[in-house]
């Protein structure tokens, strides 16, 4: 019989430039703000601890880079090392998860890190460096496929091949389905409302859709606010079962939020195939979801997602206004440190269904639901993770943001 998971302790660095702060005190910020989070003043005895990274490498830490990093802080735990590209923080949840639904672990610490920004290091060598997420074997032939779908597609020195990829697949949907620059325009404002209402977002200011326009052009129609910004930062939450939950003080039982399913996809496409699998292990399908997390990388990224996972029909994502999406400010608001991203949607949500998000707060939200991409093959996601969390709550005090959202759309 399976076991019931939940989350009883989640954190989230600010993600910015942290020029000054190591790999090893963001992940003990992350680490400590875990635990904190369960309001529990003593330690506890964590089980195994799956550490997600995809930078270090690039700074000489090219193995054991969780003890490494995490140091004394772990003591005999063992840590499994996770890269998994972009999806490396959703990975890490799926490993924690596992091992307590198998009865491997009671306790499972999920935690991601990127540190993208060194003293004198170009910001263009950090963009490129992404490109680790691609075929490098066969790059050649993987551009051919691309020009395939748009023959104007050609990657350039100085910034994230992702970039162009997103460019390519956006222009498709606007030649196919309509859709317009400013609609995406519009999508990336409405992120950057809730960016300016979440403390640990990178750029925590509104940009309206008429200026989100009128930014550089980044790659057509793709401007620069419509792009992620790499960032520094840190994420970890602590997964528990059943069991050990009910022998915790009732104030933190209180708080926990239940895992219904994680589910990771590979292949095409990626992102309805963990959805599928994701919506089954619930028992609940997309109009259940109060609030979603989706891996914004490009404000385009989410309109194709929202199709997807399911939320509306091919074509209709750009105008969809139904469950609040990104409420965090997503990527491209909050910033994306790589294999911490994952994680720190977890976080969002934990607190949307806790009714702890302050202006951001989603009224009465009872299901979230994450979606966390990683790399690309060929012309999808090469990775991605799908977990949904409930908990079972009445928040009429909180302001409707779904209905905000809407005002924020058309700022």
């Amino acid at each position: 019989m399976a076991r019931d998971v939940f989350v009883i302790g989640a954190f989230s660095t600010e993600f910015r430039k942290w020029p000054g702060k190591s790999f090893k005190q963001l992940s003990a910020e992350a680490f400590h703000g875990a635990l904190a989070d369960t309001g529990l003043s003593t330690s506890l005895p964590v089980d195994s601890i799956w550490f997600a990274n995809s930078g270090m490498g690039a700074w000489g830490q090219t193995s054991i880079r969780g003890q490494v990093a995490l140091g004394s802080l772990t003591a005999h735990t063992p840590i499994i090392n996770v890269e998994n590209a972009c999806a490396g923080g959703g990975t890490a949840i799926c490993g924690a998860w596992k091992d307590i639904l198998t009865g491997e672990a009671e306790l499972s610490l999920a935690i991601g890190v990127e540190k993208l920004h060194f003293p004198d290091v170009d910001k263009g060598r950090v963009l490129e460096g992404m490109s680790a997420g691609i075929d490098n074997f066969d790059t050649e032939e993987w551009f051919k496929l691309y020009r395939t779908l748009d023959e104007t597609f050609h990657p350039k020195p100085g910034r994230s091949v992702f970039v162009d990829t997103s460019a390519a697949r956006a222009r498709r949907h606007m030649r196919e389905f309509g859709t317009t620059a400013e609609q995406i325009a519009a999508v990336c404002a409405k992120s950057h409302w809730y960016g300016a209402r979440n403390p640990r977002a990178q750029y925590q200011f509104e940009i309206p859709a008429p200026v989100v326009l009128k930014d550089q052009v980044v790659n057509a129609p793709l401007t620069r606010a419509m792009c992620a910004s790499p960032g520094d930062g840190a994420a970890a939450a602590l997964l528990c079962s059943g069991e050990f939950l009910r022998a915790l003080p009732e104030a933190t039982q209180r708080r926990a939020v239940r895992v219904e399913a994680c589910a990771l996809a590979g292949g095409s496409p990626t992102a309805t195939i963990a959805a599928e699998k994701a919506y089954r292990r619930a028992g609940i399908g997309p109009g259940q979801i109060d609030v979603a997390e989706l891996h914004d990388s490009t404000s385009f990224c989410q309109i194709e997602q929202l199709e997807a996972l399911g939320f509306c029909n091919l074509g209709e994502g750009a105008s969809f206004d139904g469950v609040p999406v990104n409420t965090s400010g997503g990527l491209v608001s909050k910033s994306h440190p790589v294999a911490a991203t994952g994680i720190s949607m977890l976080h969002e949500l934990v607190e949307q269904l806790r009714g702890e998000a302050g202006s951001r707060q989603v009224d009465g939200a009872k299901n979230g639901l994450l979606y966390n991409a990683g790399g690309a093959i060929g012309l999808d996601d090469a990775v991605g993770c799908v977990v949904i969390v409930s908990r079972q709550i009445v928040a009429s005090r909180f302001v409707r943001v779904s209905a905000l959202e809407k005002e924020a759309r058309t700022a």
